[in-house]
């Protein structure tokens, strides 16, 4: 039986198939859309050009396969999908999409990034900017670890209203570990994988530092 609260230096199929079916409350994450975004690329914002680079892996070279989709789907109750769009062929209709405004300004990103999901409720939209080096809260602004990060601001929005306290959310494509610190930040339970260790270990010491700042604020009795 796979442990909880863990994120697992693995191959998504081999650790979906140790999950017993609807073990998994929600399925949250962030496939790869076979677009070769796994070493970054170059923005253009007006005049200002700013290049992101990463390591490239080469893990965004394809998308999953109708196994893997398959396996999502038996171990969870519900799925919340990035990218949607890319998969079309393996998602059925839904009256639920999400839609995340990256209020980005002039380059050459989307505007929008769409988020397949399994639930029957209305089609809600979130705005939140991130745009190479500016982001919606510049206060307290994320570092970049992967070159597909999400906003951790995004993720609790989607935990706050799709899921409940003590769920067990499951993120097959974990990269940077934001949906692992976002469950941790908010009293969810948490199964990741990712195959490539680096991002592994970024993951673990992100859930570390968390886990850090959430002992200062209970000394302080700060409420997170």
């Amino acid at each position: 039986m796979i442990e909880i609260n863990k994120i697992y230096n693995m191959d998504c199929m081999e650790g979906m198939q140790m999950i017993p079916d609807k073990y998994v409350d929600l399925i949250l994450t962030d496939p790869p859309y076979g677009i070769g975004e796994s070493g970054g690329r170059n923005h253009t914002r007006g005049k200002l050009a700013e290049a992101t680079k990463f390591k490239d892996y080469g893990w965004d070279d394809k998308i999953p396969s109708e196994e893997e989709f398959d396996e999502m789907f038996r171990i969870s109750k519900n799925q919340i999908i990035f990218g949607g769009n890319y998969f079309v062929e393996y998602l059925k209709n839904s009256n639920c999409w999400l839609v995340w405004d990256k209020n980005n300004g002039e380059n050459d990103f989307a505007d929008c990034e769409l988020i397949w999901t399994s639930f029957k409720t209305a089609v809600r939209k979130y705005q939140y900017r991130w745009a190479g080096m500016l982001q919606q809260n510049m206060k307290e602004k994320e570092k970049r670890y992967h070159p597909t990060q999400k906003p951790l601001a995004l993720m609790e929005w989607i935990l706050t209203n799709y899921s409940q306290k003590g769920d067990i959310i499951c993120d097959p494509y974990a990269g940077s570990g934001t949906t692992a610190v976002a469950c941790k930040r908010l009293n969810r339970k948490y199964i990741c994988f990712e195959k490539i260790k680096e991002y592994c270990d970024v993951s673990n010491e992100r859930l570390e530092l968390e886990g850090a700042q959430q002992n200062i604020f209970a000394i302080k009795g700060v409420k997170t």
